[in-house]
């Protein structure tokens, strides 16, 4: 059971994309700063391919508990493989959101008039015709 909690507190931060924008977990900003004091033990995915094998083999030996060995040595090899290409653990970090100032969001004032339709299209107003 005490590995369990420690897959889980592992497993549960998401990790940053490269591309893209990656969507926080409820509550993984705390997680994220347990594993980021662990530094290179945590972000590295060699070390997690081979704590997951080193966690699957003890449970390998009870009937009981082979369905969890099987899914921690898919994931130690799934770590393996990301390792291999180069990914690691990155945290989420909030980027902080910065207002956009009126002044600021007008770079060039309208230098062309707003499109007036041709004179024949417009209706006759009124005043022109009583007068």
């Amino acid at each position: 059971s005490v590995a369990g909690v420690l897959v889980c507190l592992l497993e549960y931060p998401r990790s940053k994309r490269k591309k893209g924008s990656t969507m926080e977990r409820c509550g993984q900003k705390y997680l994220t700063a347990v594993v980021k004091v662990f530094g290179p033990l945590t972000r590295n995915y060699y070390i997690r391919a081979v704590l997951h094998a080193a966690l699957a083999v003890p449970a390998g030996f009870l009937l009981s508990t082979i369905l969890g060995t099987v899914c921690l040595g898919i994931a130690s090899g799934i770590y393996l493989l990301a390792a291999v290409r180069g990914e690691e653990w990155r945290p989420i970090e909030q980027k902080p959101r910065e207002r956009p100032h009126v002044g600021d969001t007008i770079k060039q004032p309208p230098t062309n008039p707003p499109p007036r339709p041709p004179a024949d299209a417009r209706k006759k107003q009124p005043a022109e015709l009583g007068g």
